[in-house]
C-alpha cells in the first residue's frame, strides 16, 4: 500500500472526493498528518470512525523506527533509525545550551556515492535516496527527543548527515518545504543549512528555485591538486568552477555560505593551505568553519595538532577572514563530522 504522505494534496483531494466526502476532510487529513505527526489512522479523532477505516484499506504511513540512542559526554544525541524497507540511517542532535541552540543532523540518503577518502559514510555507497517524509520524520523524531531530554525545541537543521543532499535534490527540496510551511512545522529557512560536497549545476539550480537556506560548501582543500585527492567529486566540479556557482547563488539569493574545512594533519594545514583558501573568501562573503577532524578506523588521516590550527587561524584572520574553530562533537559515540556509518 502506498504512504498516504508521498500523496500530493491534489491526488489526496481527489481520494477524498472518490469517498463522496466533502472536501474539508483533505485539511483535516493533512492537519493529522503534518501538524501533528501521527502514523496511526486512528488517532485522527476528529475523522469518522468509517472514514480512518477507508483510509487504513488504502493508504499507510510508515515512521522511523528508533533502533539506537546513544549519549555522548559532551551532551550530543545520535540516533539510529530503521526504515520501513530496513535500511538505517543516524540523526544527531547537537545541544549548545549556553547559546539556546540545537541543532539536528539529519540524513538524506542511506550511504553515499561521493567516496570522499577521510569519511566513513562514503565507505558504504549510496543504497537509495530517502523520500522527503523520511527526511522530515528525522527533524520530527529529534524535535521531540530534543524536548524530553532539554525541555527546548530545535532551533536549527542542517543537511550535512549521510548522503549528499544535492543528489536527491527533489525530495531534499520539498523536505524543506515541508519543513517551513505554516502547514508542517512552520521553521524559518534561515534556520535551515544544506551542506554539498559541491554540485555546481545543482548549486544554481537551487538558487534558481528560490531557495532561502543557508549554504554550506565542504571544501576541505583550496586548490585542486589537494581536493582531487581526497573528492574524487572534484574532478568535474574544480574549484573554479564552484567558486563560479556560489557567486551566481550569493548574487542571486544573498544567503549567507559557509567554506566547511576538516584540518588534517600534514596534508591541508600548512600555512599555504590558509593563504590559498584565505583568497577564495574574497569572491564574495564567507564564512569559514575550521573543523577537528574525526578519526575514523581504517582511514589514514589525523587531526591537526593544535599549534598547526592556530596558526592556520592566524593567517586567515589577518587576511580579514570571518573564521571559526568548530570544536568536535559527539566523537566518543561516533557522532561527528564524517563519523556516521551505522557502526555496531
Amino acid at each position: 500500500m502506498q504512504d498516504i504522505r508521498l500523496l500530493k494534496e491534489s491526488d489526496l483531494a481527489e481520494w477524498v472526493r472518490g469517498q463522496s466526502l466533502p472536501s474539508f476532510r483533505t485539511r483535516q487529513i493533512r492537519k493529522w498528518l503534518w501538524q501533528k505527526h501521527v502514523n496511526d489512522f486512528d488517532q485522527m479523532t476528529d475523522l469518522p470512525a468509517e472514514l480512518r477505516e477507508k483510509l487504513k484499506d488504502d493508504f499507510i504511513i510508515p515512521f522511523l523506527k528508533p533502533e539506537l540512542m546513544q549519549q555522548s559526554a559532551d551532551g550530543t544525541v545520535k540516533t539510529r533509525f530503521i526504515l520501513a524497507d530496513g535500511n538505517k540511517i543516524e540523526a544527531v542532535l547537537i545541544p549548545v545550551t549556553q547559546d539556546n541552540r540545537y541543532t539536528v543532523c539529519v540524513s538524506s540518503q542511506v550511504g553515499c556515492s561521493l567516496s570522499c577518502s577521510f569519511c566513513a559514510t562514503g565507505r558504504m555507497g549510496r543504497v537509495r535516496n530517502l523520500s522527503y517524509t523520511e527526511i522530515v520524520d528525522q527533524v520530527v523524531a529529534v524535535n521531540a527527543q530534543c524536548e524530553e531530554i532539554y525541555n527546548h525545541p530545535l532551533t536549527n537543521i542542517v543537511y550535512m548527515g549521510m548522503g549528499e543532499p544535492l543528489l536527491n535534490y527533489s525530495n531534499t527540496l520539498e523536505s524543506i518545504r515541508l519543513i517551513t510551511s505554516p502547514e508542517g512545522l512552520g521553521m524559518s529557512p534561515s534556520r535551515i543549512t544544506v551542506s554539498t560536497a559541491g554540485i555546481a549545476k545543482m548549486i544554481r539550480k537551487l538558487a534558481d528555485d528560490g531557495a532561502k537556506v543557508k549554504l554550506a560548501l565542504s571544501l576541505h582543500a583550496a586548490n585542486d591538486t589537494k581536493r582531487d585527492q581526497i573528492m574524487p567529486i572534484n574532478d568535474q566540479n574544480n574549484i573554479e568552477t564552484l567558486m563560479e556557482a556560489l557567486d551566481y547563488f550569493y548574487t542571486k539569493t544573498k544567503n549567507r555560505i559557509t567554506y566547511e574545512y576538516l584540518a588534517l594533519r600534514d596534508f591541508n594545514d600548512q600555512p599555504e593551505d590558509a593563504r590559498q583558501l584565505a583568497l577564495l573568501t574574497k569572491r564574495f562573503p564567507v564564512r569559514i568553519n575550521v573543523i577537528e577532524y574525526n578519526v575514523v578506523e581504517g582511514i589514514p588521516f589525523q587531526r591537526s595538532d593544535n599549534q598547526k590550527v592556530h596558526a592556520f587561524l592566524k593567517i586567515l584572520v589577518a587576511a580579514g577572514a570571518n573564521v571559526t574553530l568548530r570544536k568536535s562533537r559527539g566523537q566518543d559515540i561516533d557522532a561527528a563530522c564524517g563519523q556516521l556509518a551505522n557502526k555496531e
